[in-house]
């Protein structure tokens, strides 16, 4: 119990997925962040289309199967307390990976969409070096003109960024606002917008992450 009531932090007590290596045998752990109105094992399935054998993954569920209730542009009062509560059990996930013996530059952070947004925002409040950053159709969180004065350094972290062009919920402005940040923050940033695709993961958005996974000269 972290002392919080279930108001307060209503993502705790909510389940977390774990497939894959056995900790004894894991080389990198992956934290998944599903969607708005999804559910851990989809991004489960998404993790099977790199069919990397080495990787423990961890795909925590949100309350209700949303993160937080409004949109990722809305003031971010309005999205209290599951955004705090959302970002808590972030640090919750990493904490049992760091505990298994797997340190946070071993750990890839990944979600799509609302879980997108979700990692991408903790991974700027919290930088420091990961194994990567994936934000699928996502960016980082709040209404346009929201300070950005993050602290910490990424240290060369690998940071993915996928994203279309006229995607319905994410503005390209915010993609590229959001490149920017993890620049300053001394990540390694690949942003790539997709012409037409929508509000979807494609093909070379799954090589690349299986690409930043199987790199063999970051281990």
């Amino acid at each position: 119990m972290n002392g919080l009531s279930a108001a307060a932090d209503p993502h705790a007590g909510q389940r977390v997925v774990h497939r894959g290596a056995a900790w004894t045998k894991a080389r990198l752990a992956v934290i998944l962040l599903h969607g708005r109105g999804s559910a851990p094992e989809d991004l489960v399935e998404l993790a099977d289309e790199w069919n990397v054998p080495d990787i423990a993954y961890l795909a925590p569920a949100a309350a209700g199967g949303t993160w937080y209730p409004e949109s990722f542009l809305a003031p971010i009062h309005r999205n209290e307390p599951w955004l705090t509560s959302a970002l808590r059990t972030i640090e919750r996930v990493l904490d049992e990976v760091e505990h298994h013996g797997v340190p946070a530059e071993r750990v890839a952070i990944l979600g799509f969409s609302q879980g997108g947004c979700l990692g991408l925002e903790f991974a700027a409040r919290h930088a420091r070096r990961y194994r990567g950053v994936v934000g699928l159709s996502a960016a980082v969180i709040g209404p346009p003109g929201t300070p950005r004065a993050y602290e910490g350094t990424l240290a060369g972290t690998s940071v993915f960024l996928g994203c279309s062009d006229i995607d319905p919920h994410i503005p390209l402005s915010r993609v590229h606002e959001s490149a920017e940040v993890f620049r300053r923050l001394d990540g390694v940033v690949d942003e790539r917008i997709y012409p037409d695709m929508g509000h979807s993961v494609n093909r070379d958005e799954v090589e690349a992450i299986k690409a930043l996974l199987k790199d063999a000269s970051r281990d």
